[in-house]
This record gives structure tokens, C-alpha cells and sequence, in this order.
């Protein structure tokens, strides 16, 4: 499943290449999209390029091609939903929590938004506010967090070094990343090593949350 973004570029692509033959600049792109600067676009390139979507041709100005358009899909198929019965009250052992769709663990996507609620055990969390996220990606999977996983977090502003962080990237694109401060700067580090650290100047990352837990679902 693409992001808006995502889906927003890959069709601006295609039609562009349908229409002229030649895909967009960076900065039709970057206009188009309404980002602040072009390395959103270099992000979500390498997103649709990651997942197959698009490819880049060697040797050719604005070198992108269209691989395939996304299907339609039916998202409520790929949701895991806990069963813990029928309860006409509420059970003190289960806690509702909001879901915020996918998030990359491999490339940063766009800022979260809402999709549902979703009930997980109240033991898995504390006192503080919580969300859910579902893993895109394999970057981290040497922290044992794989794609297809579902991602508890804990809401905060700040983390320490060595913490698993979801991280606003100038206010654009959000990453499950380990932190990690460094003076002025901020190292998203990815627990992969087929995957670059990314570094930002602190003032252009934001912490949204915490890692506290993880739901694994087994087919």
C-alpha cells in the first residue's frame, strides 16, 4: 500500500510520461507536492523505487520509468485484529489505542495519519497515550523488528540515545529509527546493514514517540 505522497508522485509520473515522454523535474515534483525541499522527493523515489514501482534508467535525463500502477486494494484484509471475545462492558485488560497505518522501516515515508482503533492488552502498555503503527520494511530486523509487524508507541517528545524512535523529518516523513545524538545533529540509525544511517541537523527532526512493544501476527 503506497502513502498519499507516494501515490500522488507515482501518478504524476506516469501521466507526465504519457503526455511528454519525459518524467518531471525534482522541483515540478517538489511544487506539485507542496514539500520544502527536493530530498522528500529523493525519499519517495526511493520508496516507489523499493517497492517496485518505478525504476531509474541509466544514461537519460529525468531517468524514471513506470514498472506498474497500484491496484486497488482492500486494506481491512492486511489488519490484524485481536479476538478477545464478545464483551458487552468494558474488559480492564484490554486497552483501545489508535492505528496510524504503515510506517517505513526502511525509508521514511510521510507524517502519520489516523486510520482506526485497535484493542491490545492493557499489560503490554503503562500510564502514558499510546498509537500503533504497522512495519513497512526490514531495516530494523536486527532489533527483531520485521515487516508486516505491528509497533506499539509511546507519545513523547524527547528519547535518550540508543532508543527506537518514530522521527519526523522536516515535518514531512516519518521513520522508525534508533536515535541517537551527535552535538548538533541527529543519526536515524537503521538495525540492517544493507541500510545508511541518515543524519539531520537536529532542528529539522522531531520525535513523535517511543518503541514499547510489538504484535507479531503468524499465518
Amino acid at each position: 500500500m503506497l502513502t498519499k505522497k507516494q501515490h500522488t508522485l507515482l501518478m504524476l509520473i506516469h501521466e507526465r510520461l504519457q503526455e511528454d515522454g519525459v518524467a518531471p523535474s525534482f522541483e515540478e515534483m517538489k511544487v506539485a507536492l507542496e514539500l520544502k525541499s527536493k530530498s522528500g522527493i529523493h525519499r519517495l523515489i526511493n520508496a516507489l523505487e523499493e517497492r517496485g514501482f518505478i525504476r531509474r534508467l541509466p544514461n537519460r535525463a529525468r531517468a524514471l520509468e513506470v514498472i506498474k500502477l497500484p491496484e486497488d486494494e482492500d486494506t481491512s484484509s492486511n489488519i490484524f485484529r485481536p479476538d478477545f471475545g464478545g464483551r458487552s462492558e468494558p474488559d480492564p485488560q484490554i486497552t483501545e489505542i489508535p492505528l496510524h497505518g504503515k510506517i517505513a522501516a526502511g525509508t521514511p515515508i510521510e507524517a502519520l495519519e489516523q486510520y482506526e482503533n485497535i484493542d491490545v492488552p492493557a499489560a503490554m502498555l503503562g500510564a502514558g497515550s499510546y498509537y500503533a503503527l504497522d512495519v513497512d520494511g526490514d531495516s530494523m530486523i536486527d532489533e527483531g523488528i520485521l515487516d508486516g509487524d505491528r509497533v506499539l508507541i509511546e507519545r513523547c517528545d524527547n528519547a535518550n540515545n540508543g532508543q527506537i524512535v518514530v522521527a519526523l523529518v522536516d515535518e514531512e516523513e516519518a521513520t522508525l529509527k534508533t536515535l541517537q545524538k551527535r552535538g548538533p545533529d541527529i543519526a536515524l540509525e537503521p538495525a540492517n546493514p544493507d541500510f545508511e544511517t541518515q543524519v539531520y541537523p537536529a532542528n529539522r527532526v522531531r520525535i513523535q514517540g517511543r518503541l514499547v512493544g510489538l504484535i507479531r501476527q503468524y499465518h
